[in-house]
């Protein structure tokens, strides 16, 4: 068990200095879009969020993370991403027992991975992945008191995560944050209709088998996951954003798609 991972992508997909990171995260809260008027007026149990650079995709990561303001009763972030250098089976914890960013450590919660011995420490695999570590400073942020369940998953069927979820769903103390972008490197109008067809697929998903694939979202085992935890315990899933690439800070040759959507427990609008 190694104490604390490092960062890995600070200065990259981040600034690096904790004074210039903690200015980009308030800024970024700060100037999010108005979010849709019909949401329930309550704390999101999940949210889904993109993971590319701040410049990116840290608007749209932003839309979700600003339902968090004041939610001083969170207390665990499962937080589950995809692992895009090593191949893995299944989901893996990073083998340490802190996270630690610009803006400090984030206490990974050993009590809760000891709760699904399914899940096992893989180092090298969490070494170098963004896909986690670009959500820590929203979070140390916003609850900065939180401990951390950090998965990053591999090849595994949407029932397999789902229950390893819902074994760790908790109560109001405990978050899910799914970390994944959408289309990868699509001219913009293209992605543009991927990603809307993906979301129409997330909002209205015509059976229990209609699973994204990793061209729709590169996080989708996570997502599918956590949506078969949610048909089971009734949770219905909102947009709060969605743009690429092209309309933050990229070209529109190749785009990179971003959505950010949130689940409520307490959701009657179904």
């Amino acid at each position: 068990m190694l104490p604390v991972r490092p960062p890995a992508v600070a200065g990259m997909f981040y600034p690096h200095r904790p004074e210039l990171l903690a200015d980009a995260v308030t800024h970024l809260l700060a100037e999010v879009r108005p979010l849709p008027p019909s949401l329930p007026q309550s704390w999101p149990k999940a949210l889904i969020v993109p993971h590319a650079g701040y410049v990116y995709s840290g608007p749209i990561a932003a839309s979700a993370y600003s339902l968090l303001l004041g939610a001083h009763h969170i207390e665990r972030i499962v937080l589950i991403g995809p692992a895009h250098r090593v191949a893995v089976h299944g989901l893996v914890s990073p083998g340490a027992s802190a996270l630690r960013t610009p803006l400090g450590d984030s206490e990974v919660d050993l009590a809760a991975l000891a709760t699904v011995p399914q899940v096992v420490p893989h180092v090298r695999a969490h070494a170098h992945e963004h896909s986690l570590e670009v959500q820590l400073p929203f979070l140390q942020k916003l609850v900065p008191h939180a401990k951390v369940v950090p998965l990053l998953a591999g090849l595994a069927a949407a029932p397999e995560v789902g229950a390893i979820l819902d074994s760790l769903w908790g109560g109001r103390e405990t978050l899910v944050v799914v970390s994944s972008d959408l289309s990868h490197y699509l001219p913009y109008p293209e992605g543009q209709q991927q990603d809307l067809l993906t979301t129409k697929a997330l909002l209205h998903p015509s059976s229990e088998d209609d699973l994204l694939s990793p061209e729709q979202a590169c996080g989708c085992v996570g997502i599918n996951g956590l949506l078969w935890v949610a048909r089971r315990r009734k949770l219905r899933l909102h947009l709060l954003d969605l743009r690429s690439s092209g309309d933050t800070a990229g070209d529109k040759a190749h785009v990179v798609g971003y959505g950010a959507f949130a689940l409520f427990e307490d959701d009657h609008a179904a």
